[in-house]
């Protein structure tokens, strides 16, 4: 039985005392922290095992500056922090720590330029063959520990992807090209610091031909990946850049010529060269992320633009991949190789080896200038810059315990880089009360079982509470009958099982719900519901009946006691017109309702229901003037000079109401109506001017002051216009036309004299 499925444990006492009710398993033992308190299970004796988080190793991230002198080797470099952490798992129970990230500069590369070799790629060597001393140069700015190697690819040796007659097989070119014999991969310069070197045997290669466009360089990659002594590959950043003209055979492309044997992803270099691509299909993109993974090697696909989509979708299959628009002729393979470099290292993703079975993990990750992620986006950060720090809280939880019981080992690391985490999983399946279990105990029936954690633990072939009943001693019919209440047909009233002639009841999905009794007869959730709760919510339910709390009674403990709901505004129990029940008004007088029987739909209202009175009183007036003294002696009159000084509901603790009446005159007047410890309390103010002829006459002055104002401005602009006139007329008068010749006309005729006419 394993304690810690719900929870706590009550790991102390005799198995038949006072803890256990009748009819309960032993199980029941076992429970939430508060439903064995509940249960008078002592503090002391409850066991409630935690998980915990102890971190192993914390070697702090390694800060590592280029212009030192003496150089750190890569295994001293920390990138990340902790490197081991031992947690303690409970099921159901998640625990959670955190991992810190910081890039280190100078950090050491290797790069491996892995070439196609097709006929296509002619120019292109021209280009690569400087490449080893240009690149060292321009990796200068980033490490001062670089190393490069070279290897080439074609294409598997056998048709149909190359010809095999004898002649093509020495030359695959035709015409007067000069080629080399096909191969499938050929790794030609191990990982060294020598550009020169680089140089020298890059100028030394020969392009080679093969039939088909695609080419064979998922083989040169696999064989990249898992040879590393070969390569000479360290425990640094890995880079691998693939550069091609063409796409690629992947998994199933063999068939084509007679390979069925799956890629095996293992090293088969013989004198640098791949010797079993004739046998071995080619590998799948699944087997190289995985292999690619295992060794921390980032790829760059330097590519022509033809084929970008094709390897963009490649990409997409591969973490920690980019691709790069490869000119005609190679001549930007640097600069691709440098952008390819700082997108790659600015991103940082977190990835996990198998996990067991029952344990999941989940990532939150707190990048840089606080930007939070969570699900896949929390595994990773990116635009990370050398020196920068980003954390990611990890959070690993069981939901069951391993068949074993042995502790399990994880890794956490970050992809492309040779650093890991290890995370050691303990698992808690047993409580201590188990482990200290007393073997043949006396409270077993004298020895037949092991008395542990509060309960027998029967030996086999003993059954019961206390192991009292061998199986081979007893008849199951006569056994059955102590478990039938009043002789009836049902065991254990359907709700548990008859062990040893005694009925042990069954647990339901739903821990918080119970079966008890001497015949599993009872239960916790059977009882009456008020509002959809049981027992209203307001008491516990034991054996189908409710048992309320204080101050509640009734069937589902669905009536309170308390009158405190009751209280209308006045201070009174249902406003003086009704009972208090459960809680609820019941209104006597039927024209009132509402919560408090303060709401009365019919009723004139307070003010219209003691205007007359307060009217006889205060003015000797209206319509109970005669019989004042009789009908309106319920009130005590105060009488105020000003309406301001009327009592105001915020400045009063009890209720108030505000009225305005017309009087007798046909005048308003103003007074409220309150009580005030059992104390009707009336306050008036006389009636005051009526204020529609006040408004009337306000607003008719407004108006003839305006017509008058119009009338002036109008008689103004008359006298104006009249002395303007008056003024032009005179003018006119006085003016005198000149009627001599207008200056200005000149005739229409024009005379020209010859000047050489003499008049003869």
């Amino acid at each position: 039985m394993s304690w810690l499925r719900l929870g706590a444990v009550c790991s102390r006492g005799f198995p038949g005392s006072d803890f256990l009710g009748e009819g309960e398993p032993k199980s029941a033992r076992c429970d939430d922290l508060e439903s064995l308190k509940k249960r008078q299970c002592g503090v002391d004796n409850i066991e409630n095992p935690r998980g915990s988080v102890v971190v192993n190793r914390n070697n702090p991230v390694t800060i590592r500056k280029k212009d030192v002198a003496e150089k750190l080797k890569p295994e001293q470099i920390t990138q990340i922090q902790p490197q081991k952490l031992t947690l303690t798992l409970r099921s159901g129970e998640p625990q959670t720590f955190e991992l810190k990230f910081k890039r280190a500069e100078d950090y050491p590369i290797d790069l491996y330029y892995l070439m196609d070799l097709s006929f296509s790629m002619k120019d292109d060597l021209e280009n690569v063959k400087n490449l080893g001393t240009d690149l060292m140069r321009e990796m200068q700015e980033i490490t001062s520990d670089f190393r490069i190697g070279f290897g080439s690819f074609v294409e598997k040796t056998v048709m149909p992807y190359i010809s095999t007659t004898p002649a093509r097989l020495i030359n695959p070119c035709t015409g007067n090209q000069n080629c080399t014999s096909p191969f499938s991969y050929k790794n030609v310069l191990k990982l060294t610091n020598k550009g020169d070197e680089f140089n020298r045997l890059v100028s030394q290669q020969q392009i080679s031909g093969n039939l088909d466009s695609p080419e064979g360089g998922f083989d040169a990659i696999m064989q990249v990946a898992v040879c590393e002594e070969q390569i000479g590959w360290r425990n640094v950043t890995r880079l691998l850049v693939f550069s091609t003209d063409a796409g690629f055979h992947f998994a199933g492309d063999g068939k084509l010529g007679g390979i069925v044997l799956p890629n095996d992803g293992k090293c088969h270099l013989e004198n640098n060269m791949y010797t079993m691509s004739h046998y071995y299909d080619y590998p799948s993109i699944a087997h190289l992320v995985q292999k690619l993974s295992d060794h921390n090697i980032q790829t760059i696909f330097a590519v022509t633009e033809e084929f970008q989509p094709v390897y963009k979708e490649l990409k997409n299959l591969i973490p920690k991949s980019a691709v790069g628009t490869l000119s005609s002729n190679s001549s930007n393979v640097i600069k691709l190789i440098i952008d390819a470099y700082n997108s790659l290292s600015s991103e940082v993703i977190l990835e996990n080896g198998r996990l067991p079975e029952g344990v999941s993990i989940s990532y939150k990750s707190v990048c840089k200038n606080g930007v939070v992620g969570t699900g896949e986006n929390g595994r990773k950060c990116s635009n990370i810059s050398i020196g920068d720090e980003v954390s990611f809280q990890i959070s690993i939880e069981s939901t069951s315990c391993p068949a074993n019981n042995k502790p399990e080992v994880i890794t956490i690391k970050p992809l492309g880089f040779n650093e890991e985490v290890e995370v050691v999983l303990n698992f808690i399946c047993d409580c201590e009360c188990a482990a200290n279990g007393e073997p043949n105990s006396e409270e077993c029936d004298e020895g037949n079982g092991t008395f542990e954690c509060g309960a027998c633990k029967c030996n086999d072939g003993r059954i019961g509470r206390t192991c009292e009943c061998s199986k081979d001693e007893v008849r199951t019919e006569d056994l059955d009958a102590n478990c039938r209440k009043d002789n009836g047909t049902d065991i254990c009233s359907n709700n548990g099982d008859c062990v040893c002639g005694t009925c042990e009841c069954k647990k339901r999905e739903n821990p918080a719900e119970i079966y008890s009794g001497k015949y599993c007869e009872c239960d916790n959730f059977n009882c009456d519901r008020s509002n959809n709760q049981l027992c209203g919510g307001h008491g516990r339910c034991e054996c189908r009946k409710c048992v309320c709390d204080a101050n509640y009674t009734g069937s589902a403990c669905d009536c309170s006691l308390e009158n405190s709901t009751c209280l209308a505004k006045n201070g009174q129990i249902c406003n003086g017109r009704g009972t208090c029940e459960c809680g609820i008004c019941k209104c006597t007088n039927l024209k009132f309702q509402g919560p408090t029987c303060e709401i009365c739909p019919t009723c004139p209202g307070v003010c219209t229901e003691h205007k007359d009175c307060v009217q006889c009183r205060a003015f000797n007036a209206g319509e109970k003037k005669d019989t004042c003294e009789e009908d309106c002696n319920y009130f005590q009159l105060i009488k105020v000079n000003d309406r301001d000084k009327l009592p105001q509901p915020t400045d009063q603790s009890f209720p108030l109401t505000h009225c305005k009446e017309r009087d007798a005159n046909d005048c308003w007047f103003y007074y409220t109506y309150a009580i005030r410890n059992e104390t009707k309390e009336v306050y008036v103010c006389p009636a005051g001017p009526d204020i529609i002829p006040i408004v009337v006459g306000v607003v008719a002055g407004i108006v003839l002051i305006g017509l008058a104002l119009l009338l002036i401005w109008k008689l103004l602009m008359i006298i104006h216009d009249r002395r303007e006139f008056a003024k032009f007329e005179k003018e006119k008068m006085n003016a005198k036309w000149d009627t001599g010749e207008n200056p200005i006309y000149k005739s229409a005729v024009t005379t020209v004299v010859n000047p050489k006419y003499e008049g003869k």
